[in-house]
C-alpha cells in the first residue's frame, strides 16, 4: 500500500482518533458529544473493519475535541495495540 494513498491515510487517522481518545481517557459517547458526532459513526471510525473515510472537516472536529493539532492525526501509528 502506497504511504499517502487514501486508504492508508484513512487508517493512520482513525488509529490516531482511538489513540487520542483512550490517552484523553474519552469514552465513545463523550468523544462524540464533544465533535458534535454520533456514538455510532465514532465507534464504526474506530473499527477499522469497517470502510470509513472521514472527511477534512471531521478530522478537524475530531482534532478539536481531542485538543491536539490536526496534522498529529496523520502521524504513523506504529504499535498494534491500536488496531483492535
Amino acid at each position: 500500500m502506497k504511504r499517502y494513498s487514501k486508504e492508508t491515510l484513512s487508517i493512520q487517522v482513525r488509529k490516531n482518533i482511538r489513540k487520542y481518545r483512550k490517552m484523553r481517557g474519552y469514552t465513545l459517547q463523550e468523544l462524540a458529544d464533544l465533535t458534535g458526532l454520533t456514538h455510532g459513526y465514532v465507534r464504526d471510525l474506530e473499527c477499522l473493519t469497517i470502510d470509513k473515510t472521514p472527511t477534512l472537516e471531521t478530522i478537524g472536529k475530531f482534532a478539536d475535541a481531542l485538543e491536539i493539532d490536526i496534522r498529529q492525526l496523520f502521524d504513523e501509528v506504529n504499535t498494534d495495540k491500536f488496531s483492535e
